[in-house]
């Protein structure tokens, strides 16, 4: 084994432990999958998470506003991009994610998204309209459909009616999880995060 694979395996192994320590139910479902995949997923279960983490409340529990939050995430991102680019990056889950990323296939058309519904997070105010409140449920939840659906097809390319077709229920999915987190979450959301 290479130092990069024993990197990477680690890389991975940390991951892992996200998906083990925040999630019983994505953690317990994902053992359904095989190894590989389960891994893959676990790469970017683990790369959400800490995006999530920087804006739902840690960063501001270690003295951090928003602004500092902000410049956190930003960071994170630019990480991320460059992990993709390179193969590499001194953050595990940022390295683990970036090495599922450049195999299956995901780049910034699912990141980049996911980074700007992160952003509104900070600074919590309600959604203006239903284009709005769609733009964040893509940019939160239906892009990291179709980053699993990435994992799930390990590289392979799919012909363009089936890809469409694969899109549209992966999309489905994730929105549905993040209206049922919305519901989950409201109480918590409206009095400590200050979210509507």
């Amino acid at each position: 084994m290479t130092g990069l694979e024993l990197y990477s395996a680690t890389a991975r192994r940390a991951s892992a432990a996200v998906i083990g320590a925040y999630s019983s139910s994505f953690g317990l479902a994902s053992r359904l999958l095989p190894p590989g995949m389960r891994g893959d997923i676990a790469t970017v279960y683990a790369l959400v998470r800490v995006a999530d983490e920087i804006v739902d409340g840690p960063g501001a529990e270690a003295g951090l506003d928003t602004a500092a939050c902000g410049d956190v995430l930003d960071a994170l991102e630019r990480e991320v991009e460059r992990a993709i680019a390179t193969g590499f990056s001194a953050d595990l889950v940022v390295h683990a994610f970036a090495e599922t990323a450049r195999r299956v296939g995901i780049d910034s058309g699912q990141t980049a998204p996911f980074f700007a519904a992160m952003r509104r997070d900070l600074s919590p105010v309600a959604f203006e309209d239903e284009r709005e409140l769609r733009s964040y449920v893509y940019g939160s939840a239906e892009v990291v459909g179709l980053m699993c659906v990435r994992c799930f097809l390990g590289g392979r390319t799919l012909p363009d009616a089936q890809a469409r077709t694969v899109a549209r229920g992966a999309r489905a999915l994730g929105r549905a999880f993040q209206v049922v987190n919305f519901l989950r979450d409201l109480g918590a959301d409206a009095d400590t995060l200050g979210r509507a």
